[in-house]
């Protein structure tokens, strides 16, 4: 009945006018491979098949992807330009009315050329995603730095993927989220994953992952639940929430002193070893037992099982990453491949599991605060000079590095910021803290929101303008591998919608500014311009043409020229990016949650995602399907916590932090450490964990601690049914 239910739309009857859109899924890294069911007489989208000849994930797709498509003509979308006429009902849906674009424009134009007067051009800020293509990240950049003239940019992937981004600098010179492509994945004789429900965020993964049990292979699951992929493990280190740095130098520790490093990669690869070496001395199996609360056995039979395997992979997620050391987690992981000296090759190396679909190329191409495209730096007077000439401004022109995600916020907060442009986010539910966040976006002068489903985030809005779902508009994508992908169109834009690229063409020509972007009139010239900016760069473009994109199914960056067909495994040659090729083995103090237990909150709340929902789930949450399948939050609860506190399964309670409350029906469940409560995130207004989650920041990634924080619970009663 499930199956029936599930598959409805892949098993249709044929239909008499219909054509196939080669494409990929809207939705997180994998990206998976999918043909977009379009009737030819209507132009509208009515279904989806999976593509069997995509090699990453060879027709599988998972319940977010079957119903992907169902966004584009739903009821809920935007259609044209809306206004709010009353100041008052910010924060709400109400007060808003529909506007021409002109209108919508006008208004948008003199708000943001009376706060620059007024306050300077840097009281304007963008705000952007990377649920985007690459071309509509680049111009997003390029139109806050050129088009709005203001410093202050950044992006949602420094609530998902900047601490990953942070780790791999330090340690290799460079940021790919893997050093290997996926085919390798179910070839290799050990997995070691850290921090990722992969079974439900990332399942187009789970058949090679189960392959290489299946031929013989290990896994190694890190995680305080025991989630479907931990349940499967040879070994599952159920860890106290931000606890990982402990035991990635305890495992380092056994490594080295058990003889399972390689002194000749590390001596003719690598800096930093004897200094890592002194460190982790005291991380005894005694020691990391009890930083973490794992077995001290678990701890040694994990050491053993990657140390002996001829070939490993390292994987890490969410789970590792949203902390405040997270790039110290990153980069504790990453250790034990470089001392091994499993990289570089073949079947061995680092992968991360990336959680928007465009994670990777989004954060390379300029919407972080201190970058520009190929990631290059703005403190770099070179690189700054390179992309200078591309967008044809001189470099005294080019704006100072802004602030990371949460600290515009503290900014919008404190009237520094008083115009903020949003697109492609929804930091009403993703950022932590929310209150406070809520209260900034409250507190801002002018607010425009681009969205095509008015969002929580779109509430706070003064306008709203109609954006486009990802089926109609064109451009690349680049996966979690570092694969460069195609997206192609399958519906013309419906209503008054626009692609956010055209938006910022406009405004930029209305704002005085339209000589640096009207030469751009299709998502393909923007993509002609994004390569060249990338030419030379860490993150090198210039040769993955659209043309040879659909030639290969795909290309790893970098790739340099025409020629180059990419650079599927990194590193092969042994040099990595740092000045004298080596990489960095870092010596990482440990450092605990900035908010541990105590008597007044004596438990660990940690944050994460279901399979039926995406992100802030104001896509999600709107597709029947996915909404019958999880309609609510919950909060696991180990029996035994469950006892001591007098809770039923299903009873309501009040979960409550330093920073706000929240009420979740309970979820009684073996699969959680007893020390730890467990909430998804996906859900909005009163029912969003992230009213209660902590805005300590990563020193480096500027990264909060969603993953852990000290909580109490109080019992409400038995819900009602209905």
């Amino acid at each position: 009945m499930l199956k029936d239910k599930f598959f409805r739309e892949i098993e249709n009857k044929e239909h008499p006018n219909e054509k196939l859109i080669k494409t990929h899924c809207s939705y997180c890294g994998m990206q998976c491979g999918m043909n977009l069911r379009v009737d030819t007489s209507s132009n509208k989208i009515i279904g989806v098949e999976p593509r069997y000849d995509w090699p990453v994930t060879v027709g599988k797709m998972c319940p977010k992807g079957v119903t992907a498509y169902q966004q584009t003509n739903h009821k809920d979308r935007i259609l044209k330009p809306l206004i709010r006429d009353d100041a008052s009902k910010k924060g709400t849906k109400e007060g808003f009315r529909e506007a021409t674009w002109d209108e919508a424009y006008d208004l948008i134009v003199n708000n943001f050329k009376t706060l620059q007067k007024e306050y300077g051009k840097d009281s304007l800020s963008v705000f952007s995603g990377v649920s985007m293509t690459n071309e509509k990240c680049y111009l997003t950049g390029k139109f806050a730095r050129v088009g709005l003239q203001t410093r202050y940019i950044d992006y949602n992937g420094r609530f998902c993927m900047s601490s990953a981004a942070g780790g791999f600098l330090r340690s290799f010179g460079v940021d790919r989220g893997s050093t290997l492509p996926w085919t390798d994945v179910h070839e290799t004789d050990c997995l070691f994953i850290a921090g990722s429900n992969t079974a439900e965020c990332h399942p187009t993964s789970m058949f090679r992952v189960w392959e290489v049990q299946n031929r013989g292979g290990y896994l190694i699951v890190v995680d305080p639940r025991e989630t479907p992929v931990a349940r499967r493990a040879d070994i599952h280190l159920d860890l106290k929430p931000g606890t990982d740095l402990a035991l990635a130098n305890g495992i380092l520790h056994l490594l080295i002193e058990n003889g399972y490093a390689d002194e000749s990669f590390i001596q003719n690869h690598t800096n930093g070893f004897e200094e890592t070496k002194e460190l982790v001395k005291e991380f005894t199996p005694a020691y990391t037992s009890e930083l973490t609360g794992i077995d001290e056995d678990k701890i040694i039979r994990a050491a053993e099982i990657y140390g002996k395997a001829p070939n490993a992979i390292v994987m890490f997620a969410r789970g590792a990453e949203q902390q405040h050391k997270g790039v110290d987690n990153v980069s504790g992981y990453v250790n034990l491949a470089l001392v091994t000296g499993k990289i570089g090759r073949p079947k061995a190396g680092i992968a991360t599991f990336t959680g928007q679909g465009n994670g990777q190329g989004g954060r390379e191409h300029g919407q972080k605060s201190d970058l520009l495209p190929g990631y290059r730096k703005i403190t770099n007077p070179k690189h700054v000079e390179e992309i200078c000439k591309v967008w044809g401004i001189t470099p005294d022109e080019m704006p100072e590095p802004g602030v990371s995600a949460y600290e515009m916020f503290e900014l919008m907060h404190n009237k520094t910021i008083r115009g903020l442009y949003l697109l492609c986010s929804n930091p009403a539910v993703s950022a932590p803290n929310l209150n406070f966040v809520r209260e900034a976006m409250k507190n801002l002068d002018f607010m425009v929101c681009s969205d095509f489903y008015l969002s929580e985030s779109a509430e706070f809005a003064d306008v709203i303008l109609p954006s486009v779902t990802w089926a109609e508009d064109e451009g690349t994508v680049t996966n979690l591998e570092g694969r460069i992908i195609k997206i192609n169109q399958a519906q013309e834009p419906i209503g008054q919608s626009k692609p956010d690229w055209r938006m910022q063409i406009e405004l930029a020509e209305r704002l005085g500014r339209g000589q640096y972007f009207r030469h751009l009139t299709s998502a393909k010239d923007i993509g002609e311009e994004f390569r060249l900016a990338t030419k030379g760069g860490n993150a090198d473009y210039y040769g993955a043409t659209w043309d040879k994109i659909d030639q290969q199914d795909g290309v790893f960056w970098p790739c340099k020229d025409e020629e180059d067909t990419g650079t599927p495994h990194m590193f092969l040659d042994k040099k990595f990016y740092h000045p004298d090729g080596k990489a960095k083995i870092c010596a990482l103090p440990y450092r605990p949650p900035a908010e541990e237990p105590c008597e007044e909150y004596p438990l660990r709340l940690t944050t994460g995602r279901v399979v039926y929902h995406y992100l802030s789930g104001n896509q999600t949450r709107r597709i029947p399907f996915l909404k019958d399948m999880c309609p609510d939050p919950y909060v696991e609860i180990h029996p035994e916590l469950a006892k001591s506190y007098d809770l039923s399964h299903e009873e309501e309670v009040r979960l409550f932090t330093r920073r706000g409350e929240a009420i979740f029906t309970v979820k009684i469940t073996e699969a959680i450490r007893k020390d730890t409560v467990f909430v998804p995130y996906h859900f909005g207004h009163e029912q969003s964990i992230n009213l209660l989650t902590i805005a300590a920041l990563d020193p480096m990634s500027r990264m909060p601690e969603y993953k852990a924080c000290a909580a109490q619970i109080e019992k409400l009663g038995v819900k009602e049914s209905i």
